[in-house]
C-alpha cells in the first residue's frame, strides 16, 4: 500500500509542482523511513491508520539515532507534504501532521566573497583558452545575476536579451524569472558565444548557452570543480562553490541598499524569510559605515 501512495505521490510532485528530480529522490527516501519504522515496531498500519502520536515517535526514535536537526526538519518537511496530498485526494480523513513540528534550526550565515574576492579568483583564469574564457562567462553570469548552478548549466540562447541587459531564467518549480545582467558579464558572454560555443566543430545542445568541449550540456559537477579550482589558485582559503556567488550576489546587493523585495524577486526565492538571512552584515562594513556617516565622526 505504501509503496502505491508513494509512487502516486511522486507524479504529482513531478507533474503539478514540478519537483527536480533530486528533490523527488530525496523525498522519496525520507518518507520510506516511515513504513521501516512501523514494521521494526510490528505495527501492520497504512496511512489511514496513522496518528500524531505514531509520527513522534518515529521523529523521537530518528534523533536517538543521530538523525541531524536539519535533515529531521526535512523529513517534517515532506511527512507534511505528503499527508497534505493524501489529505486532498480523499485517501485518508484527517492529517496527522497538522501539529506536527520540526526541531528549530539556527540560522547559518552562508559563506560569501568581498568584492576583491570575487575579481582575484576571475582573475586567475586563464582568458587564452576556450576553455577559460568559457568558465569566465559562466562565473561572470553566477556572480552578476545570483543564478543557482543548475539555473546556468540549464541557461537557453533564447534566454539571452542582452540588448536589453537582462536573462529570463527558469528556477525551481518551472516558475521563470525575469533578472538584470551587468555590462561585463555580459562582456564576456558575448565574447564566449562569438569565439568559443560558436566555434565548436559539434554542438549537441542547439539552444544551451554554456556547453563542454564535445558541445553537450556542462555538469554541475563540472562546475563546482572549476570553482573549487579557481578558488584554491587565488588562495582566497574560503570554502568556496557555485552557491556562494549567489551568496555574494545577494549580500552586495543587500549591504549596497538594495530593497529586500526587488533581491527576492531576483534570487526567485518563494519567501522572503529565505532572502532576510542576506541582511547580515559582516563587522567590517558596519565599521566602515559608521565611521564614513556617523555625525561624531566627521571632522
Amino acid at each position: 500500500m505504501w509503496l502505491s501512495l508513494f509512487r502516486s505521490f511522486e507524479a504529482y510532485l513531478k507533474l503539478t509542482r514540478g519537483y527536480s528530480a533530486h528533490t523527488l529522490t530525496a523525498y522519496r527516501s525520507d518518507l520510506e523511513k516511515l513504513p521501516a519504522y512501523l514494521e521494526l515496531r510490528g505495527w501492520q498500519l497504512g496511512a489511514r491508520q496513522i496518528e500524531r502520536m505514531h509520527l513522534d515517535g518515529f521523529l523521537r526514535y530518528l534523533a536517538e539515532l543521530g538523525l541531524a536537526p536539519r535533515s529531521q526538519a526535512r523529513l517534517v518537511s515532506a511527512l507534511k507534504t505528503f499527508f497534505a496530498f493524501l489529505l486532498d485526494e480523499g485517501v485518508i480523513a484527517s492529517d496527522p501532521t497538522e501539529l506536527l513540528r520540526a526541531p528549530k534550526l539556527g540560522r547559518k550565515i552562508p559563506e560569501v566573497l568581498s568584492y576583491e574576492e570575487i575579481r582575484s579568483l576571475l582573475g586567475v583564469i586563464d582568458l587564452s583558452t576556450d576553455h577559460g574564457l568559457r568558465d569566465r562567462a559562466l562565473l561572470e553570469v553566477l556572480y552578476a545575476c545570483g543564478l543557482r548552478v543548475s539555473e546556468a548549466t540549464s541557461l537557453r540562447l533564447s534566454d539571452l536579451y542582452l540588448t536589453e541587459a537582462f536573462l529570463r531564467v527558469t528556477g525551481k518549480g518551472n516558475k521563470e524569472r525575469i533578472v538584470p545582467i551587468g555590462p561585463e558579464a555580459i562582456k564576456h558572454l558575448a565574447i564566449y558565444l562569438q569565439h568559443v560555443r560558436n566555434a565548436l566543430p559539434v554542438i549537441q545542445d542547439e539552444n544551451t548557452v554554456f556547453l563542454n568541449r564535445r558541445g553537450g550540456s556542462l555538469s554541475r559537477v563540472s562546475v563546482f570543480t572549476a570553482v573549487k579550482k579557481y578558488a584554491e589558485e587565488a588562495e582566497l582559503g574560503k570554502h568556496v562553490s557555485p552557491h556562494t556567488f549567489r551568496h555574494s550576489f545577494a549580500t552586495h546587493l543587500v549591504e549596497g541598499g538594495a530593497d529586500l523585495r526587488a533581491v527576492q524577486e531576483m534570487l526567485g526565492h518563494e519567501s522572503i524569510l529565505t532572502t532576510e538571512i542576506y541582511t547580515h552584515l559582516d563587522t567590517d562594513y558596519l565599521r566602515e559605515t559608521i565611521l564614513s556617516f556617523h555625525p561624531a565622526n566627521q571632522g
